[in-house]
């Protein structure tokens, strides 16, 4: 069973679940979501390995602050968990925003890198579903207390309408964006929210792309797994990821949507793990990340 654990960074508690022994993995999940979005799988990763998942910042039981909610900050905040935990290196695996937050990480801390996993990732096109387009409009922070009622069960009803509105009625997408969004019962959850997806979207879709830098990815195993019926972050864009990381391997979920571990987690269990066996954990520093910088620049 997983422990619940919280420990205080910079002051702020930040709330993660740790379960089983071995190589750490580290899941880093989406917007609105938690920890708990990983439910399904971190007690089959647990067999063979480490698997820490934090609470971002802003989300689940860890704090709330005012502050920043770039993913900068978020890479940073990462690495300062895997340095209080006493966490070198870590298979890093994100989904959605968290993908983001793992390209981010990688960018900056990549000596802190074994293997890279991006879930439906953020970052990488424009594109993205309305909803999120939608919370960064001004006036969004007047119209989001409307929507989500002081009480879970009622958000949740609520969200589930508005989900079938948009086009996402697949049971593991309802379950995992409804969670996440009636989450936002909270003024705090709703500053951070907003903060956040602000940070990264603009009215016309992402505004953050990491498309200029995944050419440093080179040298770490990477690994993107996408639902071919995701109707937030299009299926394009794990093709596009493909391309611009070079080694990388690709795995498309028939079927699944934006949460492919929740829709299929025994086949990401195995694609994951047959990921970490059949590949050796990267090794890179500063001057290896130098390397690179100017091969680039040469190229160019």
């Amino acid at each position: 069973m997983a422990s619940r654990e919280t420990i205080e960074i910079h002051g702020q508690p930040v709330t993660y679940h740790r379960m089983g022994e071995g190589p750490p993995i580290l899941l880093i999940h989406g917007i609105t979501s938690s920890s708990r979005t990983w439910k399904s799988v971190m007690p089959r990763l647990a067999k063979r390995f480490t698997v820490i998942a934090p609470d971002l910042l802003g989300h689940g039981r860890s704090a709330k602050p005012k502050g920043d909610y770039s993913l900068g900050a978020y890479a940073s905040g990462i690495r300062d968990l895997m340095v209080a935990l006493d966490l070198p290196k870590a298979n890093v695996v994100g989904h959605s925003l968290g993908g983001g937050i793992a390209m981010q990480f990688a960018y900056q801390f990549p000596q802190r890198v074994s293997r890279l996993t991006l879930v439906d990732t953020g970052g990488i096109g424009r594109e993205v579903n309305i909803a999120l387009r939608a919370a960064t409009l001004p006036g969004a922070e007047y119209a989001l207390p409307l929507l989500f009622s002081p009480t879970l069960h009622d958000a949740g009803l609520k969200v589930r309408g508005i989900l079938a509105g948009i086009g996402l009625r697949g049971s593991a997408d309802v379950e995992g964006v409804a969670e996440g969004f009636a989450s936002l019962t909270e003024a705090d959850a709703r500053r951070a929210f907003l903060h956040t997806v602000r940070a990264v979207i603009d009215p016309a879709g992402q505004r953050v792309s990491a498309a200029d830098r995944l050419y440093l990815t080179r040298d770490i195993p990477s690994l993107i797994v996408w639902g071919d019926n995701d109707r937030i972050i299009p299926l394009s864009h794990a093709e596009l990821a493909h391309e611009l990381m070079p080694g990388s391997r690709l795995e498309i979920f028939p079927g699944a949507g934006h949460f492919p571990f929740n829709d299929d987690p025994d086949r990401f269990v195995e694609v994951l793990e047959d990921f970490i066996d059949t590949t050796d954990e990267a090794d890179l520093d500063e001057n290896h990340v130098r390397r690179l910088l100017l091969d680039q620049a040469e190229a160019a």
